[in-house]
């Protein structure tokens, strides 16, 4: 409980990096992004390319710029669906200025996947975009032809105190979402002052080196609050689609990501079938920032 609460509090501070670590990243998408045919409240999605299609979904206070290289490395081959959720980035909250963002995200992508006849997408999801992504296939059965998570997990505490639950931790994200509502406006665009992570286990999955990008105060705080407290795992037996985890990795004992193979291994084992796992040695939470050659060879075996 005692590095729960630590965790909690780290949280409420926004440790973070700033847009600038975005290299070669493109502008956010704006309202006029993405097929003519589709409006949502909740999302904006840009697609380009030709081929199969592949959905790449952004984690908290990120928008699909976090895929720039990612989806520059796809188009030729694939039909690349970028999606941003309204409120992170310079975008306007739209739909999520009000009630919950994750569950209402993943029904938005499901309607667009639907109306826009994709064939057994390709579901790629970051962090929180990864929740989003396992919520989707939950959801979709066998419309949905395979999912990758990078550096996600289904109840994200289990990565830090593994016999936590969502009890444990919903008093710890209520403080975390009330430190982020009193933040300045310029305290949510720039890098915290840096203290140090010594809480064991990935927990820099939430906090170390984010894409971030900030947001709307309150959608920054619910999405936070939902992280914390949304526990996937008894959902888990409802997918369909093979899942590949892809998460950084270090040798280093002293590193906390030297322990996170069994961490993330724990969090998938109820899957109908067994996780393909990928780890990325000296990566942490922006994987695919991180190490961008390694990230993008795990993405070509995940597609093959």
């Amino acid at each position: 409980m005692r590095r729960l609460f630590r965790f909690a509090l780290l949280c409420a501070l926004l440790l973070g990096a700033p847009t600038a670590v975005l290299a070669g990243g493109s502008a956010p998408p704006t309202a006029a992004s993405g097929p003519a045919s589709f409006q949502s409240a909740r999302i904006l999605v840009e697609a380009k390319g030709r081929g199969p299609d592949v959905v790449l979904i952004p984690g908290l206070a990120s928008t699909s710029a976090v895929w720039a290289r990612t989806a520059t490395a796809l188009e030729g081959r694939y039909r690349v669906h970028l999606v941003t959720v309204r409120g992170f980035g310079e975008t306007a909250p739209g739909g999520n200025a009000e009630g919950l963002v994750g569950a209402p995200t993943a029904a938005e992508i499901r309607r667009y996947i639907e109306e826009q006849g994709l064939r057994r997408p390709a579901l790629i999801g970051h962090s929180m975009g990864g929740q989003v992504a396992l919520r989707v296939a939950a959801d979709a059965g066998d419309r949905i032809g395979k999912v990758m998570v990078v550096d996600a997990s289904p109840f994200f505490p289990s990565l830090i105190s593994p016999g936590s639950t969502a009890a444990d931790v919903e008093p710890l994200a209520r403080i975390a979402y009330q430190g982020l509502m009193l933040l300045g406006d310029q305290a949510l665009r720039t890098q915290a002052a840096s203290m140090g992570l010594e809480l064991g286990g990935a927990a820099d999955s939430l906090m170390g080196g984010l894409g971030w990008q900030g947001g709307d105060r309150r959608v920054l705080a619910q999405g936070l609050y939902e992280v914390m407290t949304t526990d996937l795992r008894a959902r888990l037996p409802l997918i369909e689609a093979p899942v590949t985890v892809v998460y950084g990795w270090s040798p280093d004992d002293s590193s906390p990501r030297s322990q996170v193979d069994g961490l993330f291994r724990a969090g998938y084992r109820s899957l109908p079938r067994p996780a393909t796992f990928e780890r990325i040695e000296g990566a942490e939470h922006m994987v695919m920032i991180d190490r961008p050659r390694q990230f993008q060879q795990a993405v070509e075996r995940f597609l093959r």
